[in-house]
């Protein structure tokens, strides 16, 4: 998968992990969009570094969401300070 389609899963991901994600977020949709493109980036090409999964297996896709969730917790700690 190109870097094209990583984005676009990245939006995918983005509203699906700020869904998932317990508690009140007070960011934008956009600022979820971009942090769902962060993840998604982060764990699609972490997780083919590591050799975890292979471009275009379906465990890519729950890697990006994983990454985007953690890194809007990481975001809502951080925001909280």
């Amino acid at each position: 998968m190109g870097i094209i389609g990583t984005i676009f899963i990245g939006l995918i991901v983005g509203l699906l992990a700020r869904f998932l994600k317990p508690g009140d977020d007070s960011m934008g949709l956009i600022m979820t969009i971009l942090l769902g493109i962060a993840g998604s980036l982060l764990a699609t090409y972490g997780g083919q570094a590591l050799g975890i999964y292979h471009a275009g297996q379906a465990a890519g896709f729950f890697g990006a969401l994983v990454g985007a969730i953690v890194l809007l917790v990481i975001y809502g700690f951080i925001k909280k300070r």
